[in-house]
């Protein structure tokens, strides 16, 4: 096991009912600023707790980011806060809200001329505006780690930051806010979340028994509850256990004293910048291929997946690695998350080359030429990838 420094700040208040203890979560005299999304949060209530437990505070709302949030949206909250003077921010929403709300917390004090080489250029951060958050869509994690990704149109840039001052200072984690999603939206959670526990498991073997353990209990919970909350929405455990899970997947834990390997995320980010797919679906699109390109390198730890989490133990370790791709497909499938980019319309017959080479292309601009937990996963191998994901 390789050394770590580990610390996760933020309060996780985990259960029904917990919307109203923001209040006492929140500066008594903060002037808040409520970001969301869309509105699902007025249809299904959850907003309307939200204002229950802010009664006697000073705040404003920001509506209408978007899944994937975009620079430009983002960029309008960061001039009404400082309008008004915003010290606090609370998120309410999903993994792109919570992003979304990262990026106005950094931009709100930033020193330089542009807010976008926070992303860009990765410009230093110096300080930051506190938040927390009400999370409504358990996928991305986002509502206990540090982490943001943020799309900009204009340019198809889709790109992360990572900064301590942005944790959230507290996550409120109520499985009934979840009971209304769309079950396109459920399924893209947990597909997300599945893929953020193998990204930081199916790397090498480093003796890390703690972590791998932990990492393989993740994967069995979202592929037993995954379908359950498909089949029965309104099941307040599966629910409750799909949300933990998505949690622990990326508040830091299982990847402390490990290899991680986020390629990917990162071809993934490229597919949405390009061709709108949901990131759930571009993870699904992506992670069986490169499982199978990279199984020289992954080959020991893919054996290990197969029987723990497959219980796939016959066989050749050849015949163990295509049964575990296999079932990893299928378990993508069963949750209603098509794997081939051609089942979204994406590299038809006769574009397959085009396509490919356009994500590469945009792989290199980013930088994004030494993926993997080796960093040999260059624009030649990401080729591969894409097109067997084809």
């Amino acid at each position: 096991m390789n050394n770590f420094n580990y610390q996760n700040p933020t309060r996780i208040l985990f259960g029904k009912g917990q919307i109203a203890e923001i209040a006492n979560q929140i500066p008594a005299d903060a002037k808040i600023l409520i970001t969301y999304g869309g509105g699902s949060i007025k249809r299904n209530g959850t907003l309307d707790q939200v204002h229950a437990a802010l009664e006697g505070f000073t705040y404003h709302e920001f509506g209408g980011i978007e899944p994937n949030p975009t620079y430009g949206t983002l960029m309008k909250a960061v001039e009404l806060a400082r309008a008004e003077g915003i010290d606090y921010l609370l998120a309410v929403g999903g993994g792109s809200v919570i992003d979304g709300t990262k990026f106005i917390a950094a931009a709100i004090p930033f020193k330089g001329e542009d807010p976008w080489t926070i992303l860009s250029e990765r410009a230093p951060i110096e300080s930051a505006v506190p938040l927390g958050n009400v999370l409504t869509l358990p996928a991305t994690g986002s509502e206990s780690n540090s982490g943001a990704v943020i799309t900009r149109r204009e340019t198809n840039d889709k790109l992360a930051f990572m900064n301590p001052l942005v944790f959230p200072t507290f996550a409120v984690l109520d499985p009934e806010t979840t009971f209304s999603l769309p079950a396109n939206q459920t399924a893209n959670g947990v597909v997300d979340a599945f893929v953020h526990v193998m990204e930081q498991y199916l790397t090498k073997c480093e003796n890390a028994p703690v972590q791998d353990r932990y990492a393989e209990g993740l994967l069995l919970t979202l592929i037993e509850e995954g379908p359950k909350v498909l089949a029965t929405p309104d099941s307040y455990e599966a629910r409750a256990n799909v949300m933990w899970a998505a949690n622990q997947a990326l508040n830091g834990l299982i990847g402390q004293g490990v290899s991680q390997d986020w390629a990917t995320h990162m071809i993934g980010h490229e597919i949405t910048a390009l061709h709108g797919l949901d990131h759930g679906q571009t993870l699904a699109v992506v992670l069986p291929s490169l499982m199978n390109v990279m199984r020289g390198q992954k080959g020991a730890k893919i054996v290990q997946y197969a029987e723990r989490v497959w219980n796939i133990r016959e066989g050749s370790e050849d015949e163990r690695i295509d049964q575990a791709i296999a079932k990893t497909r299928e378990f993508f499938e069963q949750m209603g998350i098509p794997t081939r980019l051609t089942d979204y319309g994406v590299a038809k017959d006769g574009e397959h080359t085009s396509v490919v080479s356009a994500l590469v292309e945009q792989l290199k601009r980013h930088g994004m030429v030494q993926l993997g937990e080796e960093g040999n996963i260059t624009p030649e191998v990401s080729t591969r990838i894409l097109a067997e994901a084809v």
